[in-house]
């Protein structure tokens, strides 16, 4: 009786030995774990203007670009929230010379035409708030 005890205890371990091994947890994430999150969460609102802030600081465009959509984003939370978002980022009308030009939200789209110009990019965006600090970690883009 003892042996088939012993071969049942062994069949059931290596039923969820692949569970186990995947970080399988009911279903749910495990802590530490990246997970999916609403377009509309408001944390990641603020990633992705500072993401499009690091962009425009680095681009030699006469334009400002400003995100136009959120393709998916993930949210962990590790000493502070990382994002990681794919998006489009799309040029506005508004000049980086401009000193108003501080609020994208009003600098529209440019029209269809030859000026207009859409980007996907991949940005991880690191939030700690007790720091009050926003750090965009990777920003890569392909036209």
């Amino acid at each position: 009786m003892m042996g088939l005890r012993t071969l049942l205890l062994i069949s059931l371990f290596a039923a969820l030995e692949p569970m186990l091994a995947a970080g399988s947890h009911r279903g749910r994430s495990m802590p530490g774990s990246p997970v999916n999150i609403s377009r509309e969460d408001r944390g990641l609102r603020r990633a992705v203007l500072a993401a499009a802030q690091f962009f425009n600081n680095q681009s030699n465009d006469a334009f400002l670009f400003k995100p136009s959509a959120v393709l998916g984003a993930q949210r962990q939370i590790i000493k502070g929230i990382r994002y990681f978002v794919d998006l489009e980022i799309s040029r506005t009308v508004c000049r980086k010379r401009d000193d108003n030009n501080s609020n994208l939200s009003s600098c529209d789209l440019q029209p269809a035409g030859r000026l207009q110009q859409t980007i996907q990019c991949h940005t991880e965006v690191w939030v700690i708030s007790w720091q009050n600090a926003t750090r965009t970690q990777v920003f890569h883009c392909r036209a």
